[in-house]
């Protein structure tokens, strides 16, 4: 079958480099361009059904016959290209179309049902949704712009947690999300929400809760200032959203009837909304809470054994982790030292599942103990971010900076990055997810990196050959969620870390020197390199430094078999690491 450029009667051409535009897409633009990433990771490219000719990129669809193509900004030696304008489909008289994310998006439902057998009628909908929130975004955005430059006050690292607008470039409904409008624009990151928390006062014997250490959950306590807490109860904390949400459960109301439960209302200090919607920031402290609701591919809820998961990871991980700060003091990992949640009775005495894990918060350790002084932490996903969408975006970091510059900057950062990263897997068989939106860059006052935070023990995972004792001790419903085995730990670990990590952030330095991508991908691999002079190369990270495929997970299959995030598979993307291996136009990689 001859190749797309072939049959076009092209040559390909890659685009010429521009830097990052700071005019942002529209929600149109946005919407079809991530699907379209999407479609090209997991769908065309491995099939071999694409090509660039022309200064565009060309996607065939093969099972509908169909054929698009969009203008580049960018070529990426990885295929992950930017995009530009709209998408367009050949037409019967071998002309082209303009076609809307809609458009795009039937035939995206179409193609995935041949291929698969399976259809969901959830997936059109789900489009909509993240369409709409970022139409949204934008037009609060229009209305309020973020301020710009870098100091050291938390305003500036909560701006970096507030301007994800777009969100995942490579899931096909990144913001995607269930409850109404209303409520969200009063709880969502990008609208700079911050409230007080609904308190509620609980009776002694009707408290769950466990600690790591002493003082863990002496944040839970703190009085608002208003109510004091009766004696013989506790207070719990809770998601005013979520509180709405679960007021009418008959368990609920039975317990405030019976006065086992008392509503103290909101009060106390402000929490901020950051990334994750459902993590709160106090300044001081992160709350970790439930909510019963779906954002992109899952269900936000704190379920049962997450809770105890945590507090014993925390007690697990407390002589790797200082192992790990000793040998790479610049990297530290926030705990999850406590949690705490309702335990009213349901069917058979145990505590009613839905209230435990619909109330249940997790204790995570704020950023003024690891913080190092001088240092000003961001958002790792903000400052990758495809489009300048708020003060702490690269471009911005690093204010018009040279080539020689920028290299300076992503080898000093990759350099705090990868070891601890590595480290953790290899010698002590932990699983770290550090993927963008579970990093914190902490930069100095001149913006270069200065320290990397780490966070969200929930995908922090063990491998059992390396903590076979301690996963016995635990309750089993506990420790299987809290596993993977050495393979798809790596192949986790492998692609948090440099596929959606640091191939993103290359991709925005990039933006800034086209020409640079091959010299940022040769620091990449000197990283790894570095690391295996160090401490060993153990066969995964020699066939990573040989240039085998680099697994991405397939956000848009695991969307559209509804399947949860723990089953992902992932797809092979030809690597920019190996030495000597010819780059294919399209994809970056060998054929």
């Amino acid at each position: 079958m001859p190749s797309l450029t072939e049959s076009l009667g092209g040559t390909p051409r890659p685009a010429p480099g521009r830097p990052a535009r700071t005019r942002l897409p529209s929600a149109d633009e946005v919407v079809a361009h991530t699907l379209l990433n999407c479609l090209l990771r997991e769908v065309s490219a491995p099939e071999h059904q694409t090509a660039l000719t022309d200064r565009h990129l060309l996607v065939r669809l093969p099972r509908r016959g169909v054929l698009l193509r969009v203008a580049l900004r960018r070529t990426s030696m990885l295929g992950a290209h930017r995009f530009t304008g709209p998408v367009s489909e050949r037409t019967a008289d071998g002309g082209w179309s303009e076609i809307g994310w809609r458009r795009l998006a039937e035939h995206t439902r179409d193609e995935l049902a041949l291929r698969t057998g399976v259809h969901n009628e959830e997936f059109l909908a789900q489009l909509d949704s993240s369409h709409r929130a970022v139409a949204a975004s934008l037009a609060a955005r229009a209305e309020t712009e973020t301020g710009t430059g870098t100091s050291a006050s938390p305003s500036v690292y909560l701006a970096s947690e507030r301007s994800l607008l777009f969100g995942h470039r490579f899931h096909p409904t990144p913001k995607a999300r269930t409850g109404d409008a209303e409520s969200w624009h009063a709880y969502a990151p990008e609208a700079a929400a911050a409230f007080p928390l609904r308190h509620l006062a609980v009776r002694d014997h009707l408290i769950a809760e466990e600690a790591a250490e002493p003082g863990a959950l002496d944040v839970l306590d703190r009085p608002d200032g208003r109510t004091a807490v009766p004696e013989g109860y506790r207070l719990l904390p809770a998601h005013p959203w979520q509180y709405a949400m679960l007021r009418g459960h008959p368990a609920l109301r039975a317990a405030l009837g019976r006065g086992d439960v008392l509503d103290l209302g909101p009060g106390g200090r402000p929490f901020a909304a950051t990334a994750s919607v459902r993590t709160l920031y106090d300044g001081e402290t992160f709350l970790k809470f439930s909510l019963n609701i779906r954002i992109t591919n899952c269900w936000r809820k704190n379920a049962s054994y997450e809770l105890s998961g945590a507090v014993a990871l925390t007690r697990v991980l407390d002589p790797v982790l200082a192992d790990l700060t000793a040998r790479f003091p610049r990297g530290t990992v926030l705990r999850e030292p406590a949690y705490r949640s309702l335990a009213l009775p349901g069917p058979g005495g145990a505590p009613d599942r839905e209230m435990l894990e619909g109330f249940g918060v997790i204790v995570r350790e704020g950023l003024d103990r690891h913080l190092l002084p001088g240092t000003t932490p961001l958002l790792a996903a903000a400052v990758a971010d495809e489009y300048p969408t708020g003060p702490a975006h690269v471009s911005r970091l690093l204010d018009g900076a040279g080539p020689s510059a920028v290299l300076d900057w992503w080898a000093a950062y990759l350099g705090l990055l990868v070891p601890p990263v590595l480290a953790a897997c290899f010698d002590h068989g932990l699983v770290l997810e550090p993927h963008l939106q579970n990093v914190l860059i902490c930069v100095d006052g001149d913006g270069m990196p200065a320290q990397v935070i780490f966070r969200d023990l929930e995908g922090t995972k063990l491998v059992p050959e390396h903590h076979a004792g301690t996963l016995a001790s635990l309750p089993p419903e506990v420790a299987g969620p809290m596993t993977y085995d050495a393979r798809r730990g790596w192949d986790r670990v492998v692609y948090c870390l440099l596929v959606n990590h640091v191939a993103e952030l290359l991709a925005a330095l990039a933006d800034l020197h086209p020409r640079i991508e091959p010299a940022l991908w040769s620091q990449v691999r000197a990283a790894l390199r570095s690391y295996a002079d160090l401490y060993g190369c153990p066969p995964p990270l020699a066939a990573l430094l040989a240039g085998v495929p680099l697994p991405a997970k397939a956000n848009l299959l695991t969307r559209w078999g509804r399947r949860a995030d723990r089953e992902a598979r992932y797809v092979p993307l030809p690597s920019p690491l190996g030495e000597g291996i010819p780059r294919h136009p399209t994809t970056g990689g060998t054929r």
